[in-house]
Parts: structure tokens; sequence; C-alpha cells
């Protein structure tokens, strides 16, 4: 066997017990080669003749493992050695070890394939092994995760539940030793009655029993006066206890009788609208605790029910103050200079003290009674007048309660604030989608409102008491007047005998109705009549504007003579003539103005979430400003014009509003939580065209939107003084902040929105086509300007025209009119200056002819408009001028007048080459403005 395992181990083999305990990698395993293999098959080749080899083999070589075979060899040998026995012994063992060999080789091989498949097998198993290691061990750590989860909360549950069963188990020792108590005093007044009886005191047992009935009677009594408080009724009562001797503990009865009366109250008027809205006679309701019983009021009846329980707790602190008020006056009374027992006077301070000590703890119940009504409903999907109504109602509630006992009401204030800020984050959200929409289908006309139009008009700025309608009649004005009156009285005061606070909250409709509407879009019509009549006249323009011009340097007919029409309102740049000065807003401006109303009256009721109502009053104004920027404003031309359009502070706002409010990858992602605070951008009603030349480009609509901007921004500087009163001290930085960055940026939108208007309404390519067909390397002074200059003029008298046509549907305020002005002068000067810059070649007397050109341009322009001084007028005369600078001059130039471009610099050196500038200043000069362009690279 030895043998057997000696010659596997050196094919390589190993046995199966070897095998199966090094498995893996299974590459590792010594498999006999082919060529072994066939070696071992070659040698004997009858299977009987190798039978008879192996069959020859001693027994003992099988007997064990433990068989040394030679040492059993060397003890065989003779004491005399034959070398050839030896020999021939020799070979007889070689033989019988290569038929061992065979034999085992073709066992091997026999065997091969399903030694090859079970270790598959085994390799496969363990595979899976490993898995379902991997399975349990992650199955064993989410299970102790769970465990621990699970033992923490069971953990909470039993301790809970634990510290219920000891409160009850405390509740039912308070009852049982209250039971004591009350038998102690039936057990005392039984043996007196029983001891008068044994002692045959007849009249003083049915006495005794008398005094019992009545003061079960008296306690009755008592008990009355907490919900409607009788003078009378409540003096004879206090009578009778003060003749029994028990005025200390009338007072702890009383007490005890105003806790049991809210609490029933209440619970009485919720199980009535309960039991009303559940429509079936189910008494389930009425084993409910109150707490529970509040979370199934409907939305219908939440209002009324709130109401009617307010007004019942009226009625119970009414009287509890009507109560204290009986006392002081009665103490009064009885302060007479005659001397008080000792008794009477630690009755008084006793009574006094609890009255005063009682104040505090009724309010305390009342408003842990109300904020469990207040809890027990979601109020985020209220309607905004209803929850509004809410928000009075409990302002009125805690008004009374500061009234009644001094107190800031911070029970009822969390609570109402809870609900506030959960209702304000739905109410903002859908005021925002709400405004998305409205931008988008808002095709900007002018909404027509009269010219005193005032944010005061309107019912949601009527709680702020400034300017009245004047519709509203000097009677009205008295009534209001004698109702500021009462409301100098306290509410204690003023509902003594009869009323109730809680009463007028459901009537709170004004019967005024607005009147900031215009019938049409003009106050009168024979204004707008004379108006258009004075317009079309012409009376007053030059002759030298109403001829034709003629080409001096061709002599051609003149290409198209001057329109009259288009100069008859010259000096105006004010194109509001036949319009009054009314506000310029649409109806998405004025719904903003109502809902910055709206906004305004939840935060003056609710001061509390202040900082989070202007924060979402600020999104409604940043979300305006955003829109009108993206639909009129947004262009990509703004960089390469170098006009400043957006000044810094406008482009950090804009920066801000995108990032914070709006939401870019809309309907991309799913509705993250990172994303509720967002809205999408907004996009253009395709009903708003801005592309007709006709219209210059929707100026009509870029006025409406860009103006009521401005008006938007204007009425919230008016309210800033009274939004500041209501902020924080804390927050009032994001107030100054928001007005300082964003609400005085929305003026700066007019430079980028009609420079869109100015950069289109002229065509400014013709005249550098124009300039380049002129000859300016001339010899003679000309004095005729040239063509070019009367077809830009043909521009402007074309845009006037058209700014009057579109003035005939839209105010265009005067600061409007001056940018636009501005906008085209601006950009036709810088169009000049690159046409001049254009000019290969050029003398004296060609830059003479430039001056006239310019100058021309600039005497007919000045007809045009009253825009004063010109713009960019210097910057035409300095770059003409500049031809004439000798070579220090001109380096101290390029360095000094950094606004214009290095293609204009560079001409201008290269132009004045040959004249006054030789080739080496040239090549200086050229250095110097390439050095000024090196770090903008």
């Amino acid at each position: 066997m030895q043998k057997i395992k000696s010659l596997m181990a050196r094919q390589g083999l190993k046995s199966p017990q070897e095998s199966m305990a090094d498995l893996s990698p299974v590459e590792n395993l010594r498999i006999p080669s082919k060529e072994e293999l066939r070696e071992l098959r070659e040698q004997p080749i009858d299977p009987q003749a190798e039978q008879e080899i192996i069959d020859s083999i001693e027994e003992v070589y099988f007997s064990n493992d433990s068989f040394d075979m030679v040492q059993h060899e060397l003890e065989k040998l003779p004491p005399e050695l034959n070398l050839q026995e030896l020999e021939e012994y020799r070979d007889k063992l070689k033989r019988q070890q290569s038929a061992v060999s065979k034999k085992v080789a073709d066992l091997i091989l026999e065997k091969q394939p399903a030694y090859v498949k079970e270790l598959e097998r085994v390799t496969a198993l363990q595979t899976n092994l490993q898995l379902a290691a991997v399975i349990c061990t992650n199955a064993r750590r989410q299970l102790s995760v769970a465990k621990e989860g699970f033992t923490e909360a069971s953990l909470g549950l039993l301790a809970n539940q634990r510290r219920r069963q000891l409160l009850t188990g405390l509740l039912k020792s308070l009852r049982t030793i209250k039971t004591l108590v009350r038998f102690t005093d039936i057990i005392f007044t039984c043996s007196i009655f029983c001891s008068k009886l044994h002692e045959e005191d007849y009249p003083g047992a049915i006495q005794l029993c008398l005094e019992c009935q009545k003061a079960e009677q008296l306690d009755v009594a008592l008990s009355k006066t907490c919900k409607h408080f009788d003078v009378l009724h409540y003096t004879k009562v206090q009578l009778a206890y003060k003749l029994l001797g028990k005025t200390q503990t009338a007072m702890d009865q009383l007490h005890m009788h105003f806790t049991q009366a809210i609490h029933n109250t209440v619970f009485q008027v919720v199980l009535g609208y309960v039991e009303l809205c559940a429509g079936n006679a189910d008494t389930k309701f009425q084993k409910m605790q109150y707490k529970d019983l509040c979370t199934h009021i409907t939305l219908d009846s939440y209002i009324p029910c709130l109401t009617d329980l307010c007004k019942a707790l009226w009625e119970v602190m009414l009287s509890y103050h009507c109560t204290m008020q009986w006392h002081e006056e009665h103490d009064k009374q009885e302060n007479t200079p005659t001397p008080e027992s000792d008794e009477l006077v630690v009755d008084r301070s006793y009574v006094k003290k609890k009255l005063e000590h009682g104040l505090t703890r009724i309010w305390q119940d009342v408003q842990l009674k109300v904020k469990a009504y207040i809890l027990g409903t979601d109020m985020s999907n209220f309607k905004y007048d209803d929850f509004i109504v809410v928000l009075d109602v409990i302002s009125r509630l805690m008004q009374v309660g500061e009234e009644f006992c001094g107190s800031k009401s911070e029970v009822l204030q969390e609570s109402i604030k809870r609900q506030s800020i959960n209702y304000f984050k739905n109410y903002h959200r859908a005021r925002l989608e709400e405004l998305r929409m409205f931008l988008e289908n808002e095709t900007w006309e002018l909404c027509p409102v009269k010219s005193n139009f005032n944010i005061a008009q309107l019912h949601e700025f009527k709680f702020m008491g400034q300017c009245r309608s004047p519709s509203v009649s000097p009677s009205r004005q008295a009534v209001t007047s004698s109702t500021l009156a009462q409301e100098e009285l306290s509410l204690f005061q003023q509902y003594l005998q009869e009323g109730n606070p809680f009463e007028m909250h459901i009537e709170h409709k004004e019967e005024e109705t607005e009147d900031v509407l215009a019938s049409n879009g003009y106050e009168s019509d024979e204004l707008e009549k004379s108006v258009y009549q004075d317009y079309d006249s012409d009376s007053d323009v030059p002759e030298e504007l109403k001829q034709d011009y003629v080409d001096e340097q061709t002599g051609d007919a003149p290409l198209k003579s001057v329109s009259r029409e288009t100069i008859r309102s010259k000096k105006k740049s004010d194109y509001n003539l036949n319009k009054t000065n009314a506000p310029i807003l649409t109806n998405t401006t004025l719904n903003v103005i109502r809902l910055v109303g709206k906004y305004m009256q939840m935060m003056n009721i609710l001061k509390p979430i202040a900082f989070d109502v202007i924060h979402c009053v600020s999104q409604l104004f940043d979300y305006y400003l955003y829109a009108v920027y993206t639909f009129f404003g947004r262009n990509d031309m703004y960089e390469s014009s170098g006009l400043g359009l957006i000044s810094s502070r406008l482009r950090t706002t804009l920066n801000r509003i995108q990032e914070s409010l709006i939401d870019m990858n809309a309907g991309v992602h799913g509705p993250g939580e990172d994303r509720k605070e967002k809205v999408p951008s907004p996009h253009l009603s395709q009903l708003v065209v801005l592309t007709n030349s006709g219209s210059l480009y929707g100026l009509a609509q870029r006025v409406v939107a860009t103006e009521s901007l401005v008006f938007l921004a204007e009425q919230f500087e008016s309210l800033q003084s009274h939004l500041d009163t209501m902020m924080p001290a804390a927050k009032k930085p994001f107030l100054q902040q928001f007005y300082s960055q964003t609400v005085s940026t929305a003026s700066e939108l007019r430079k980028p929105i009609y420079w869109i208007v100015a950069a289109k309404a002229i065509d400014y390519e013709q005249m550098l086509l124009l300039m380049a067909g002129v000859k300016w390397d001339i010899r003679e002074i000309m004095s005729q300007h040239n063509v070019y200059v009367d077809v830009l003029l043909k521009e402007f008298e074309q845009f006037n025209k058209r700014l009057g046509d579109v003035s005939r549907h839209v105010r265009i305020p005067l600061p409007v009119s001056n940018v636009l002005w501005e906008h085209c002068i601006r950009l036709a000067n810088r169009t000049l200056v690159e046409g001049y810059a254009n000019v290969k070649k050029c003398s004296n007397e060609g830059r003479a002819l430039m001056q006239l050109d310019f100058q021309q341009f600039l005497m007919k322009l000045e007809k045009l408009t009253d825009l004063r001084p010109i713009p960019d007028k210097e910057f035409v005369e300095t770059y003409i001028k500049a031809y004439y600078l000798t070579e220090n001059d001109m380096e101290q130039f390029i360095k000094n007048h950094r606004e214009y471009s290095m293609k204009q610099l560079a001409n201008l050196v290269n132009v004045c080459l040959g004249s006054h500038i030789n080739k080496k200043a040239r090549q200086k000069l050229l250095a110097a403005i390439d050095d000024i362009d090196r770090p903008k690279r």
C-alpha cells in the first residue's frame, strides 16, 4: 500500500482524502499526463501475465501502511550474496512494481471522469456555501438592527404603558381619597345625628338633616353662577355660605365648578356638532375623550363650532370676571371703620388670593381646550378666507385672555403657529403655481385702472386702516368713529350686559365695493379726442424738416422724402399725450398685489410667523421680476454690447432668484424634497409676438410688463415701513437686504428690455454699408454731408412715428422714452465710430467731412428728441479729433480711452500713418494697444 502511495506521489496524484482536503483551487490537482499513462500501458502487454505478476507479490506488502519494505528485503538476503541471484531478484521486483503501477494507472483513468464530475459538484457546493454565508451574515446584521429598533420601541411603549398604569392607579387613589373625605364628612354628620337621636335630641337631629340638605342645594346653586352670573342669585348664595361659616369652602367649590363648567361646556359644544355631522344616533362619541372627539369635526362645521366654542367659553370667563367684580365691590362696601373679627379678615384675604390665582388657572384650562380643538383638524386645505376667520377668532380669544389675566397666551400662539406654518406652506406653494399659470397666460395687455388708483382701495388692504375709498359715506365714517370709541373700552366692559365678542367675526364681509377700474382706457373721451387732434397738427414743424434731400455728390433724385407724419410729435419724448397718468399694470400685477394684501392680513393677525410670511412675499416679487426678465430681457448680446446694460447688483439678484426659487430641471426628475420649494421657470405665452417690426418688436407688451414691475416695486416701497414694524428685530436685515438688492433693481430692467427694441428698430448694418461706400481720402473741404446721415435720420423719424403709434394704445412714460432714445442714439453713435474705424484711407479733409456729417446728424436729431445731453456725443467727437493727435498725444490717448475697441484704436493709428505718424511710431503705438489688450485674453 505504501508503494502505491509513493507511486501516486511520484506521479503527482493524491489520495481521495487529500484531494477533499485541498479542493480549491482545482487547478492544483495533479493528474498523470498522457505520456506517463502511455508509458505505463506499454510495459506489460498481456493482462493475464500482469495479473500473475501481481499475484506473485508477497502478502506482507499488502498488510499495512507502516510496513518497511526495505527492511523486509534486507532481512531476506542470505548470508552469502550471489550477484546474479540479486540481479534476477531485482528485476523481478521491478516487474512487480511496473505491473502494480500500470494497474493503478488503469484504475485511475477508469475512475477519472467520475472523479472530475464529483470534484465539480464539490466546487459548486463550496460556492453555494460561501453565498449562503454572506446571506446569513446580512440577515444576522439586519436582524440585529431590527432587534435593537424593536427593543427600543418596545421599551418605550412599555415605559409609557407603565407610566399610564401608575397614573391610572394614582387617579384611582385620588378618587378614593376624595370619596373617603366625603364619607368622613358624612360619617361625622351621621355620628352627630345618631348621638342626637341617642340623646333624644330630635329637634337637633332634624335641624342637622335640614342643614345638610341646604348645603347640597347651595352647592347646586353655586354651580349655576359659572355660566350665567346673576348678582342677586350670587349674593344670596354667598350670604347663605357666610351664615354657615363656610366662605372658604364656597370659594374652593366655586373653582371646582368653573373647571367642571369649562370641561362640560366644550365637550357638549363639540359633541353636538360631531353628532350633527355624523347624521346618526350612534352614542359612541359620548364615550370619547374630548381630544379624540375634536378629530371628528368636519371642515364645513369647523368655523361654526369654533365660534360657538369661544362664545361658550366667553360666557364662563365673563361669569368669573363678574364674580371678581362682585367681591371687589362687596369688600369696598364692607370696608367700614367698625372692627372686624379675625375670621372675617382671614376669609376675605383667602377669597381674594383664591380668585386672583384662579384667573391664570381658568385661562390655562381654556387654552388647553381650544388648543386640542385647533390641532385636532388639518387646516392645510382650508380656503384662505376661512383660515383668516379662524385666525381672527383665535386672535380675539387671545385678546380676551390678555384682558382676563394679562396672559400672552403662549399655548394658543404655539398651536395656531403650527397650524399657520403648515397651512401657509401649502397655500404659498399653490399661489406660486397659480402665479406661474397667470404669467404663462398673460398677454401683457393694459389693465385699465383709474388715475387715482391706490392699493389702499383694495379690500385686501382695508385692515391697514389707511386711505378709505371715496365711496364711503360720512354717515359710515361716523359709525366708524363711534366704533373706534367703543374699542377703547375693554371687551369685558363692552359686552358686560349683552352681546358676545365672537359674534362679529362671521359677518366680516365689507358692504362697500371696490372702485378702482376705469370704464375704458381713458378718463375722458373728450380729452382723448382733443389730444389726437393736437397730435395730428404739424404747424410747428420747421420747413427744412418738410423738404426732401438731394444727394449732393451724385445729384440723383432723393431716395425718399422725409415723411411729415413721422415728426409731428418731435418735441415730446414722453408719449403720453393721449393718456392720463394712470398706473401701468396688468391683471397679473393686480393679483400679486391682492395676494400681498392677503399675506399681510395673515401676518398682522399672527405675528409669530411674520418672517415666514415676509419671506414668501419676497418670493412673489422675485418670481414676477424673474418672469419679466426671462420674457423680455434675456439676450446673449448684452456682454458684447459693452453698454453695461445689466448692473452687477441686478445680475446678482437674478442669479440668486434662479438658484433659490427656480426649478431648472422641472419634468426631468421626480419631485424630490429639495425641489418642493422651487417653481418651474415660466414661459411666455404664444399669443405675445415680439418679432414684428411694425409693433416695434412688441414694445407695447414690453412697456406694460416692465412698467407694471416698476409699479409693483413702488407699492412694495410704500409697504416697507409697515412690514418693518411686523418683522422681528433679528430678521430685519433680511427685509433691508430684500429692498436694497431686489426691489430697487426693478427699474434697472428697463435698460436690457428696451435695448432689444432699440437694437432692432434702427438698421445699423445698412448705415455701415453706406459709410463703407464713402470716399474719405478727399483733397477738398466738403460743404454737403453724406447720404448715410439722411438715411440714419430717416430711420429715427420712422422710429419716432412708431413710438407715436404704440403710444395710442399704451402710455409710454418719460423714463421709458428716454431709455429708448438713449439706447438708439448710443447705438447709432457707436455704429458711426465703428464705420469711421473701418476707413482704410482718410485725409484731413475727410476728417472734416466726418465732423460735418456728425454735426448735421446732431442738429436734426435734437429736433426729434428732448433728451439732453445727447448720449455718447463725446464718444464720436473724441474719436474724430484723435486723428489730429501727435505721436506722444496719441500714445496717451490710447492709454486713457479704453472705451474704444482694439480694432478702433489700431485703425486710428494705421490711418494716421504717413500723414504725421511714421512707421516706427506706428509699431510703438500698436505695441501699446497690444499691451492693453493682453490682460483681457
